[in-house]
């Protein structure tokens, strides 16, 4: 098991001091929240797609450090990106939470230094919360509304 302390790096500490997309969008196509009951951390984001592509992103983070980094990573890659990589990439950062899967790849890699938190169980949902509200905002738009 990974020491909590180890997870804390100094690279840990860029990541989450780096958050974009802080601007609120005007006129978004759908916004979701999403909280930790455990810890009290919430992200509010907001999304305008177009044909299956987020074409513009804005995030409210107010979270831990380990949900800030997510939201950092996730701010700084999901702008192009299509329903269904997004899709793809929360399900593996869920798998390799909670079903010690791989991390994610490619673009989406620095999502890896989030693996030892696999060994905390109270962290997961944090560290998850951003892919959530996103997930949210996605299934509102295209269920119209």
């Amino acid at each position: 098991m990974t020491d909590l302390d180890d997870i804390y790096s100094n690279r840990i500490m860029e990541l989450a001091a780096a958050i974009s997309q802080t601007t609120p969008l005007k006129d978004p196509h759908a916004t979701a929240r999403a909280h930790s009951k455990l810890c009290g951390s919430q992200i509010e984001v907001a999304i305008k797609m177009n044909d299956g592509r987020i074409t513009d992103y804005a995030q409210e983070v107010k979270a831990c450090l380990l949900g800030q980094v997510s939201a950092s990573i996730v701010g700084r890659e999901i702008v192009g990106t299509s329903t269904d990589e997004f899709r793809s990439v929360a399900k593996s950062m869920h798998d390799m939470l909670k079903e010690n899967g791989p991390p994610p790849t490619g673009r989406w890699a620095d999502l890896a230094i989030l693996e030892p938190v696999k060994d905390y169980h109270a962290r997961h949902a944090s560290t998850l919360l951003v892919f959530t509200a996103i997930e949210k905002a996605i299934s509102q738009i295209e269920q119209g509304g």
